[in-house]
């Protein structure tokens, strides 16, 4: 490592990368966490790179952006035409970036089109926190073939009441049924409130069908727990686990696996064996200083590659249980069969 009186020079998988004004604080010290550096991001990512590029490698990712770093009360932005907001999200790669970095294109469901971060090496991530990136949200797909999953996402989202024993909970019996259809689900922190389960699968099926696979395992818990709901509209959701389906669309990417959050704390998004989730009391004891220690034991994900699942038992719960077809995201071309894109309560009132 060399330094400067205003940047320091990490030598990162044969890459030099230049950190300009490492001793900026990106997270201010909490009552249970010291405040975290530039220079710190970037070091936390060498620490966890290995593991990191076994979830996010060869994966289109979108950079979430905190130039200043992030600080109690700034704001993300809400789309591109949000000046006023603190961070963003970087779909295309960023001119000037070093020939180094590699890029995958990926197509939006409008149809246009981009060249996106496309991580093989610690080196790009250091490079990416150098820019401002807290969180990587890499796609469910890995390059050449950008245009059919070979990831499951199972979001399990709490709702205002919840607790995270209920999300542990939830996510258990997520567990249960993946394994009785022959399946293993990988779990990890949202790095908030949430736990997201991941599954392998073969690339064999379009974003849709993925899409409606988390819908038929979301139905299918619904009916186990009366704790869990796939209601898309807020306001029919009520105090349980929302299973999000829709972050299974095209362009839609949750933090990526050893991700920092932009939350007080520096959390991150973090993978854990079953047994570990099942003792996880507080989810917010998951970060920057505390996470890089945890590897000291092994990967949990070590093995996350070694089986692709076949999709069909998913897919066979989304034929066979009622209810049909949900809700897309609002800025989600219509698409077929899909009912009104209006809330219950405004639909009464309209009749």
């Amino acid at each position: 490592m060399a330094s400067s009186k205003d940047a320091v020079v990490l030598t990162v998988d044969g890459h030099e990368v230049r950190v300009s004004s490492p001793g900026r604080v990106v997270y201010d010290a909490t009552d249970s966490t010291p405040a975290v550096t530039k220079l710190a991001v970037c070091e936390y990512l060498v620490a966890v790179g290995e593991p990191m590029l076994r979830a996010l490698g060869d994966r289109p990712t979108a950079m979430e952006r905190w130039p200043d770093g992030w600080h109690e009360g700034m704001r993300l932005a809400t789309g591109p035409r949000d000046p006023d907001a603190d961070g963003f999200y970087q779909k295309r790669l960023p001119k000037g970036a070093p020939d180094w970095i590699e890029t995958t294109r990926i197509t939006f469901p409008s149809g246009r089109t981009a060249d996106e971060l496309c991580p093989t090496s610690t080196a790009h991530l250091v490079w990416a926190a150098q820019m401002g990136t807290l969180t990587f949200h890499p796609w469910p797909v890995r390059r050449p073939d950008v245009d059919h999953p070979d990831e499951l996402r199972i979001d399990l989202d709490p709702q205002p009441g919840c607790t995270f024993a209920d999300v542990r909970r939830v996510a258990e019996t997520t567990r249960e049924l993946l394994a009785e259809l022959g399946m293993r689900g990988y779990a990890k922190t949202s790095g908030n409130r949430g736990v997201h389960v991941y599954v392998r699968i073969r690339p064999e099926h379009s974003f849709e069908d993925v899409r409606h696979a988390a819908i038929g395992l979301g139905r299918e818990l619904e009916r186990r727990d009366d704790g869990v709901t796939t209601a898309w509209w807020k306001e029919e959701r009520g105090e349980r686990v929302f299973v999000d389906f829709n972050q299974n669309n095209r362009d839609r990417t949750i933090a990526g696996a050893w991700s920092l959050r932009a939350r007080p704390g520096a959390p991150v998004s973090t993978p854990l064996t079953w047994a570990d989730l099942a003792e996880l009391a507080d989810p917010a004891t998951l970060n920057v200083t505390t996470v890089p220690d945890r590897l000291a034991d092994g990967d949990p994900w070590a093995d996350v590659d070694e089986v692709a699942h076949d999709l069909a038992p998913l897919l066979e719960l989304w034929e066979t249980l009622p209810g049909g077809e949900l809700p897309f995201p609002p800025d989600y071309p219509k698409m077929p069969g899909e009912p009104m894109r209006v809330q219950p309560s405004r639909a009464k009132k309209q009749e």
